[in-house]
């Protein structure tokens, strides 16, 4: 099984993302994520035998939170640079508190066996993968003629729980939820 963790983006910021790929989609021959799958990962896990899918839960239970999380989506960019893109992002804008999560998360689940993430924790919804070279003018041309001050600004909504997560078929379902309050 392939693990990760994260938190589910509120159903109206998931609405305003879906009104922005719409228009955004035909601009360019990306690995577009369906709206559906869009999530802000806070641990990726990895592969994990269903064997031991108890012990995974009984220690995601016991992930220190500090309370509910202000998330706001907005902002686009791309990593790891505009000149040499290969994912197309949204930004997460979660503090500290959403920091804090990842970070207990990692260490938690580095107890049982999971790598422990050497990169400094960069949350944010990955609208796209780019894995060949593709042309991108029509794509950044329209991103640099949208008025200024649009800021991609998706919403804000507030977390209250987290989940674990399997990926399989290109599809991510939950299998958990964790409180955060």
């Amino acid at each position: 099984m392939r693990l990760f963790t994260g938190i589910s983006i509120a159903p109206h910021v998931r609405d305003h993302l879906d009104g922005a790929l719409r228009d955004l989609r035909p601009l360019a021959p990306l690995n577009w994520s369906p709206v559906e799958n869009l999530h802000i990962t806070t641990k990726f896990i990895g592969e994990w035998p269903e064997t031991r899918l108890p012990e995974m839960k009984h220690a995601l239970a016991a992930v220190p939170v500090s309370g509910a999380i202000d998330i706001t989506v907005k902002g686009i960019g791309w990593f790891p640079n505009e000149h040499r893109p290969r994912v197309f992002w949204a930004g997460i804008h979660g503090g500290e508190t959403l920091r804090t999560l990842a970070q207990n998360t990692d260490q938690t689940v580095a107890k049982l066996g999971v790598p422990v993430e050497h990169r400094a924790y960069s949350a944010h919804l990955t609208l796209a993968r780019i894995r060949e070279t593709v042309p991108l003018d029509s794509l950044r041309h329209v991103l640099r003629d949208l008025p200024s001050g649009c800021g991609f600004d998706f919403g804000a909504f507030r977390a209250t729980q987290f989940f674990l997560y399997v990926s399989a078929g290109g599809k991510y379902t939950r299998l958990a939820a964790f409180p955060l309050e």
